[in-house]
């Protein structure tokens, strides 16, 4: 009786969700009227390759299209996007662009052309290397190169132009993403003044203590504040940047905190919790090929019987995952009744390769692995599996639904969608998430076991609360938690953003 009614309440969730986006996105294009609406971000939504003499087509897993490709069907808009993929030139007309989706177009792809050293100097250096150690304080120093500087100001001055002859003078909505396009506002509102701007930006932003460190953050700032809109996903960080502007010359914010008044205007400052499709991946899960994975893992790991956790992540040093293992290591110390009874999956896909940093983490994520699994393995049992590289939707989907508990021990996240995808796939209402508190997804689930990466005695403890648990309090939990993602779903998020833009717009 309790899993029938867990499966009549998801399928109600899902069905609702379905409604609710289309009577979203309705609303969105009948507000814009005949504004154009462009996106502007580093990644494509579509990417087209050579295979032999080929092209073929794919569309990139993540968030941000999931969230905006719907809504620029809708709309019929513009995507603004760096053109990477190997057959992209090829498929482009004489403006740089591509309908798309490309087996049923309805919108536009303009692609924008990098070469390797605007690429090493823009994404690697000073994106990568400088603002994203800054911004998360991971406790890695960030790299200030004066080329790295003057490569990402020039790049923000590729995607303004290839923004301003898109909307080809006319009041266009511009929704710009991420921490890549700090300058490209304020260039778009020196040149183009009735445009409406706003920004989302993906990752945390970090006290003024902090941010002031990078030798060109009044630069970086007053780019910023030619939005109308900015966007972040939890409220501290909003006040995080509205103090950082404060600080600059001419800047005034208001009482309440929610605005910036610089050069005669105001940018506005907002949460929005980013999120995932909940529909999507519960029904994946669903799918019997989730369901064929499942037993495949189950039979190669000899996973029956046991007590599974996952870690669903990028190797990026600030997903804590040399401390999630360090803490398994207590826990495994501590409590060696579970010796032999624990399997712990960590799936890490190798990520900015060419930056030192991440090559020296993942040898030490390598090297921690083997450490524990050299310590506790038995003949037939062995504590740490590690999976690499890119894993399909099937397994990932397998792997969710596999796993007794989740771990997300981030040293500080923007968000962190690994722990809303995991909730969203528990159609069976079970499982336990143990959390970071330095997320911005522990804002939203506080019935996940929250826990501080760096306590690691405290960590293994969590670990154990997680695994004695009692059945009912875990469903009551995974309920709760799953009402919260799917009643904030990846397509509330996009229509409340660009609500939000079109009421500053007017429309």
């Amino acid at each position: 009786m309790l899993i029938a009614n867990i499966r009549d309440q998801t399928a109600n969730m899902v069905k609702r969700a379905s409604i609710d986006r289309e009577e979203l996105f309705r609303q969105v294009k009948a507000r814009l009227g005949d504004r154009p609406f462009i996106v502007v971000s580093h990644r494509e939504p579509y990417i087209h390759h050579l295979s032999g003499r080929e092209i073929t087509w794919n569309r990139p897993v993540g968030g941000l299209t999931e969230a905006l490709d719907p809504l620029l069907r809708a709309a019929g808009g513009i995507w603004v996007a760096h053109g990477s993929g190997s057959a992209d030139k090829k498929v482009v007309d004489v403006r740089d662009r591509v309908a798309v989706p490309p087996d049923s177009p309805e919108y536009t792809l303009r692609r924008v052309w990098l070469t390797p050293d605007e690429i090493a100097g823009f994404y690697l250096g000073f994106s990568n290397q400088a603002l994203w150690p800054l911004c998360h304080i991971a406790f890695t120093a960030p790299v200030f190169r004066e080329a790295d500087w003057k490569t990402y100001r020039k790049v923000n001055r590729i995607f303004a132009d290839a923004v301003l002859k898109e909307s080809a003078g006319r009041r266009a909505v511009v929704l710009v993403q991420d921490y890549h396009f700090a300058m490209l506002p304020g260039i778009l509102r020196k040149d183009a003044p009735d445009m409406t701007i706003g920004q989302f930006w993906h990752i945390p932003w970090p006290p003024y203590e902090v941010f002031r460190t990078c030798p060109w953050h009044e630069e970086i700032i007053a780019g910023m504040l030619g939005n109308d809109l900015l966007g972040f996903h939890i409220g501290d960080f909003c006040r995080n940047f509205v103090e950082s502007a404060g600080h600059l010359p001419g800047a005034a914010t208001d009482r309440r905190g929610v605005s910036i008044a610089r050069d005669g205007r105001k940018t506005f400052v907002q949460p929005f919790p980013i999120s995932v499709d909940f529909a999507g991946i519960s029904g994946q899960s669903r799918r019997p090929e989730v369901r064929q994975e499942m037993e495949r893992l189950s039979r190669r790991y000899r996973l029956d019987g046991k007590i599974v956790g996952i870690g669903l992540d990028r190797i990026d040093y600030t997903k804590g995952i040399p401390e999630r293992l360090l803490a398994l290591d207590k826990f495994l110390e501590d409590n060696p009744g579970y010796r032999g009874k624990v399997v712990f999956i960590q799936a890490g896909m190798p990520s900015r390769t060419d930056i030192g940093t991440y090559r020296d983490l993942a040898r030490r994520v390598r090297r921690l692995i083997k450490d524990v699994n050299e310590k506790y393995t038995t003949g037939d049992w062995q504590p740490v599996i590690s999976l690499t590289g890119q894993l399909s939707r099937e397994t990932l989907g397998a792997l969710r639904n596999l796993a007794d508990f989740c771990v997300v021990s981030s040293l500080h996240d923007g968000m962190n969608l690994v722990a809303k995808e995991y909730v969203a796939a528990r159609n069976d209402g079970d499982g336990v998430l143990v959390l970071s508190r330095f997320t911005g997804a522990a804002e939203e689930l506080a019935d996940a076991i929250l826990i501080n990466p760096f306590a690691t005695n405290d960590f293994a403890a969590r670990l154990k609360e997680a695994l004695t648990m009692p059945e009912t309090e875990r469903r009551r939990r995974m309920k709760n938690m799953r009402r919260v993602v799917a009643g904030n779903d990846i397509f509330h998020w996009g229509a409340g953003i660009v609500s939000r833009l079109l009421e500053m717009a007017g429309a």
